[in-house]
């Protein structure tokens, strides 16, 4: 087991990435946004040229790698009713740079809920068909892709999730333990009820190879609130805890979304904050599992 994280949400800035990771001790970074020299912070995968060589020469200074592309493929901002070739050109983008960082794992989703049309209307052929495509194009390049329970389509709730693997082989997953927090389990009836975390991961546990950390809750005002793993309701400890007694040896990703939310501009912070808080998030995130390993 080894763990790693956003480490955009310590800063986009590549050098504080990397010093933050150091700082950890920890030897990697899950990427995601990214900017070098006070440049536009943008997806690994899109950037120019002349950025991501220098993004590369860094890392290797550093001896920093990238365990992992955060990719926008398919994400949540991505609708099934837009053309494939955006998918398709982002797949062409990122397997040329994913090979040459080493890095044999990505991100990706299931296209963005149809918020117009009932859960039974989400063009789940043309997803299925989609997921096909860029699942074979990474195998092809020897390269693993990894859907995540996010705001797309499988991550409605765990039977989607379930039918998404069912109708692409082959098909791995990444677990959010936060995300079924905030979502809405579609396979309900109205009004619909947030999902369980446990719940969920112990529906499609046997099919995960990679975990992302996100914790939190929904307060009394029905907003989203963050909170450092083990104390929300994402079952933090109950999952690590399966995980560690099933002999899992994969990556635990953090992604503490506390002072720096990816998908949400409202959310900011100062550099030094965001730059503590993700240090501090790591911290507790080890600390938690050694005390489940000496239980």
């Amino acid at each position: 087991m080894y763990l790693t994280g956003f480490a955009d949400e310590a800063s986009p800035d590549i050098d504080v990435q990397i010093r933050a990771t150091r700082e950890l001790g920890w030897s990697n970074i899950e990427a995601r946004n990214v900017s070098v020299n006070g440049s536009k912070p943008q997806n690994l995968h899109d950037i120019p040229d002349d950025l991501f060589d220098q993004v590369c020469e860094r890392l290797e200074q550093s001896g920093v790698r990238v365990n992992c592309f955060g990719s926008t493929i398919a994400n949540w901002a991505k609708s099934i009713l837009d053309p494939f070739d955006i998918t398709l050109a982002e797949i062409e983008r990122a397997i040329p740079r994913m090979r040459r960082l080493g890095t044999k794992m990505i991100r990706i989703m299931s296209y963005a809920v149809l918020k117009d049309r009932n859960p039974d209307d989400q063009e789940e052929q043309e997803r299925f068909r989609r997921l096909r495509e860029i699942i074979r194009r990474f195998a092809d390049a020897g390269l693993t892709a990894v859907h995540e329970n996010c705001m797309n389509y499988a991550g409605m709730g765990w039977t989607y999730t379930l039918r998404l693997i069912e109708n692409v082989p082959g098909l791995k997953l990444v677990f959010d333990t936060g995300n079924p927090v905030f979502s809405k389990d579609y396979s309900r009836r109205p009004p619909l009820p947030h999902q369980s975390s446990w719940e969920f991961y112990d529906h499609v546990r046997d099919h995960v190879v990679y975990i992302h950390i996100k914790d939190g809750v929904i307060n009394a005002e029905g907003k989203i609130e963050y909170t450092f793993p083990g104390e929300g309701a994402g079952d933090v400890r109950r999952i690590i805890a399966d995980l560690l007694a099933r002999g899992y040896d994969g990556g635990i990703s953090i992604e503490p979304h506390l002072k720096a939310v990816f998908h949400d501009s409202s959310v900011q912070s100062a550099e030094d904050v965001r730059y503590a808080n993700y240090v501090e998030y790591g911290r507790r995130m080890e600390r938690l599992i050694a005390a489940l390993r000496a239980a």
